[in-house]
């Protein structure tokens, strides 16, 4: 059985600037602005799109006597989420964009919600960290497993976002639909935590990295639980789906995490679109990789990133060119 280790305990953030599109190849004489699509801004994608363009700024030399002069300046604004982001990358309007690797897959592919309108341009950058499928309850709701969900007032998620793509995944798995919920909400990620202290709804859905500062608004404000998933549903959907993976959210992760909690997940995945500058993309992931020490650090779920597992792991895209460039240069390929 496939299984992702376990994560430990710490946080931390980083900062936007303003967006603009990606509209020219890379010049040394212009700067080039770049555009990532995030999510919440609670979640750990907004973490990945920020500390990403952190690294960039760092490598860039304009104004220093050292470093690279490659002239890109970046923005991660926060979105909708996975299947958002690489729709905007399909438009031209987001250059780059965080995406869980089954909708990765999904998009690669034209399957599941991309049935019919297959991303032939989408592609692959760099892996990053595990992302568990969280359902996390209230208090007192009396839910202790999917099947207690029935009947209760359920946060199935933004549409766009991959933890609605999950939870609908799981809905059809296990047989029901949302008008077996006694409400299904459609609240974001950074909505969903108040909404359960507040005795709004009893349960909600959440595809995030480990531990996440939204989840701990649940859990550690209001006592709020994450549930197991691992019943033969998840077990069929995890050996028949490449992109699937068991996980365990180790005890004490949260206030109310006295047990290690087995559910299964994604990775998330850093995407971008064939028509994207390879140079730019070149830079871009080398940015990353050269300075993988102090990106490590700018968040807990980042502690165990490895080159080979980020270069591998999720990846269903073809990868792109740019990045393909600088994995041959390093022999990793």
């Amino acid at each position: 059985m496939k299984s992702i280790k376990k994560i430990t305990i710490g946080a931390v953030v980083g900062a936007a600037l303003s967006v603009i599109s990606l509209t020219s190849p890379l010049t040394q004489a212009a700067n080039t602005f770049i555009s990532i699509g995030t999510g919440g801004p609670t979640g750990v994608y907004f973490v990945v799109g920020n500390s990403i363009c952190r690294m960039v700024h760092k490598e860039a030399a304009e104004g220093r006597k050292s470093g690279r002069k490659h002239g890109i300046r970046c923005a991660a604004p926060s979105t909708g989420g996975s299947n958002y982001n690489i729709g905007q990358i399909g438009e031209g309007e987001l250059d780059f964009g965080v995406a869980q690797s089954d909708w990765q897959y999904h998009a690669s592919n034209g399957s599941s919600k991309w049935e019919g309108k297959k991303q032939s341009d989408l592609r692959a950058v760099f892996s990053v960290h595990p992302e568990p499928f969280h359902i996390i309850v209230g208090k007192d709701s009396g839910i202790n497993s999917w099947g207690d969900l029935a009947g209760k007032r359920v946060n199935i998620g933004n549409p766009g976002s991959g933890q609605r793509g999950t939870m609908e995944v799981l809905m059809t798995a296990h047989g029901i639909s949302s008008s077996d919920f006694k409400i299904a909400t459609e609240l974001t990620s950074s909505e969903q935590s108040k909404a359960l202290c507040d005795g709004k709804i009893d349960a909600y859905g959440y595809t995030v990295g480990v531990p996440n500062a939204g989840v701990s608004i649940a859990t550690d404000g209001c006592d709020a639980r994450i549930i197991n998933l691992n019943s033969d549903v998840e077990k069929g959907l995890v050996n028949s789906n490449p992109f699937y993976a068991f996980a365990t959210i180790p005890a004490g992760t949260y206030k109310t995490s006295s047990q290690d909690v087995t559910t299964f997940g994604v990775k998330a995945t850093f995407v971008s679109s064939a028509k994207v500058s390879a140079d730019v993309v070149y830079e871009l992931v080398r940015a990353v990789f050269e300075n993988i020490e102090d990106f490590r650090k700018l968040h807990p779920a980042f502690a165990n990133l490895t080159h080979d597992q980020m270069i591998s792991d999720g990846l269903s895209a073809p990868l792109h060119e740019g990045a393909v460039r600088y994995y041959k240069e390093q022999g990793w390929m």
